[in-house]
């Protein structure tokens, strides 16, 4: 691939497909989308992180993004006893991020992404692909969806890119195991009419359940509520999805509150099967991208900027899958280890002890240490520092039990 010219297809018209299709486009390459044109009306990830401004910069759509979404300040946290920790993201600035992030609705953001692509030369074929093995770790477009791109003029492409999201269509095919992570949830989310405005406008709060969490989204006219929660809790909420949802915020003081005169305007939505990561992410001639090569979990909202960053890594390593893969094994595992200090409650206990130890000693020195690791769990949680060395040992430690004492269970994501 260090040749220009050579050709590259994504199967798959996702945000982390036609991303790669736009960068690539960008330096000539001969790049093709097969994408069959069917997507959902809801879409998990409709909040952004700071990080993924850069790229949208860098595709030169930060304007439209920001027309069709809402300007996000930060993030809140809601705990036991209607406490709330506010996270904002002004503090990202000491890691060059820009200090707001959007929440966009999904369809539209990504039919920004499609005609970006589409006017950087990216060709787009609508079609279902089919792949066929070809040995016992390759694989080939079938001829029928080769034909579709006479511009291929029937040679296959050099580089065949899993872009199919949580269908991971090459893993399938090659019977490549997955490696998951120790939450077994499922999610349902809808959009809302008649919740009371979150503070300050264009602000996400996550907030604590019994038997898991839940998020507040806005967007433009109306508000994405969801909850997430182990299988057999959601069970016990009713028998289909709508009922489980409601019955999920009826029963949530904080919601039920915050949304007395609620209107659902759309589906119910229901994901599963969270923290999965691929075990292998490239083969001869293939590599996979965004969803398909490993997914961690909506909590803190990383999904599109994983996806997009993916993109991103992968169009700077065409001639190195390699270093491509180890690249996107280090976020997914920085991310799955960062989520997990939210879920066992190690987060909260160290902001709560450390906002009591602030209080009984105001003084300079301990100004500093708590501007210092709000920066570092800020820069780390929107996308800049996920895989620091440092910070993922500073937080470990300054989380720990042994700091900060019994209170992290009280304050576990069960």
């Amino acid at each position: 691939m260090k040749k220009r010219g050579e050709t590259v297809a994504s199967i798959g018209g996702g945000p982390s497909g036609v991303t790669l299709a736009s960068l690539l486009a960008m330096r000539g390459v001969n790049v093709t989308v097969f994408e069959d044109g069917k997507r959902p009306d809801l879409i998990v990830g409709e909040s952004l992180v700071p990080a993924i401004v850069p790229i949208l910069r860098r595709l030169g759509i930060e304007e439209r993004v920001a027309a069709i979404g809402l300007h996000k300040p930060g993030v809140s946290f809601t705990m036991p006893g209607r406490e709330r920790v506010n996270f904002d993201f002004r503090n990202v600035a000491r890691c060059n991020l820009p200090t707001y992030a959007y929440n966009v609705p999904r369809p539209v953001f990504d039919d920004i992404l499609d005609a970006r692509a589409t006017e950087l030369g990216a060709r787009r074929v609508t079609t279902r692909a089919k792949l066929e093995r070809d040995g016992d770790s390759r694989l080939r477009l079938g001829e029928e969806t080769l034909a579709q791109a006479p511009w291929l003029e029937g040679r296959q492409p050099d580089l065949l890119v899993d872009s199919t999201g949580r269908s991971r269509l090459f893993a399938r095919l090659l019977a490549i195991p997955s490696a998951t992570g120790p939450r077994r949830d499922v999610a349902h989310f809808a959009h809302f009419e008649g919740f009371d405005e979150n503070e300050p406008r264009g602000q996400v709060i996550i907030g604590w359940l019994q038997a898991g969490w839940n998020w507040r989204i806005p967007l433009p006219g109306r508000l994405s509520v969801g909850v997430v929660m182990n299988k057999d809790d959601a069970a016990r909420l009713g028998i289909t999805p709508e009922e489980r949802l409601e019955n999920a915020i009826a029963r949530d003081p904080v919601l039920a509150d915050a949304g007395p005169g609620r209107r659902r305007v759309s589906e119910v939505a229901t994901y599963t099967n969270y923290q999965l990561i691929s075990a292998r992410g490239f083969g001869p001639g293939w590599a996979m991208t965004g969803d398909a090569f490993g997914f961690v979990d909506p909590m803190l909202s990383p999904g599109l900027w994983l996806a997009l960053h993916s993109a991103e890594l992968l169009s700077e390593h065409l001639d190195d899958l390699g270093a491509y893969s180890r690249r996107m094994r280090r976020q997914l595992a920085a991310w799955m280890e960062m989520i997990s200090h939210y879920y066992s409650g190690r987060i909260f206990a160290m902001y709560h002890r450390g906002a009591e130890f602030s209080r009984k000693h105001q003084h300079e020195i301990s100004r500093r240490i708590q501007l210092h690791f709000d920066t570092q769990v800020a820069c780390m949680a929107c996308g800049a520092r996920t895989s620091s060395l440092y910070g993922r040992a500073a937080l470990k430690v300054f989380s720990s039990r042994a700091v900060w004492g019994k209170e992290a269970p009280s304050m576990a994501i069960r």
